[in-house]
């Protein structure tokens, strides 16, 4: 299982960063108080970021502005992934998009915060993150069968989520937090089974 997983670009591409940016903070140093709030605030914070990424990103309706479509790649592929949910390639960040988002997150580790190994934590902390997103939505999609409560509820979650009804469960990596806080985490037995979960935006 681990195999397949590291046999797809994006875990190398956020390992890489995760292991550059590791050698880069240890040489800073600069240790601070700081640098212990970072990772609290990010963590606390990653339930209502996947949240609303899930919802505003990855399950974009394309717009049409005369002759051209306002879409993403990360849209068409979350589109093509709940077509086909057990496609492995579809599961992982698409590559073009990931460059794009490793880039971003570089210029907002060394530009947005007021020491250097401030943002080298931060950059740390989102690599670490990234790489967990990508294991578990991973292992929910194989075969691979839940052995505990924490990942049984957030395996469940994802499941509801493709195969039950798209609206609704918008989470991976954890047990609904945000989707209790927003509203998307009705009680799956009074959740009609929506006939759009494998074609979204389809009438």
């Amino acid at each position: 299982m681990a195999r397949e997983f590291t046999r797809h670009p994006s875990p190398w591409m956020i390992g890489a960063v995760f292991t550059g940016t590791l050698i880069a903070r240890i040489a800073v140093g600069d240790w601070q108080a700081t640098d212990a709030l970072i990772p609290l605030v990010v963590v606390a914070t990653f339930p209502l970021t996947e949240w609303v990424i899930h919802v505003t990103v990855l399950h974009w309706r394309p717009r049409h502005l005369g002759p051209i479509t306002l879409d993403s790649e990360l849209a068409v592929k979350h589109r093509a992934h709940h077509t086909d949910p057990r496609d492995i390639p579809l599961v992982f960040i698409p590559t073009r998009s990931l460059i794009f988002t490793i880039a971003a997150l570089l210029a907002i580790a060394l530009l947005a915060f007021p020491r250097l190994g401030l943002g080298l934590t931060f950059l740390l902390t989102i690599t670490t993150l990234g790489l967990l997103y990508e294991w578990t939505h991973y292992l929910i999609h194989t075969d691979y069968k839940p052995k505990h409560a924490l990942y049984r509820a957030i395996w469940r979650n994802h499941r509801h989520h493709h195969y039950k009804n798209e609206h609704y469960w918008f989470t991976v990596t954890t047990s609904g937090t945000a989707d209790r806080l927003l509203g998307t985490a009705p009680d799956p037995a009074e959740v009609p089974t929506s006939p759009t979960a494998r074609h979204l935006h389809a009438s």
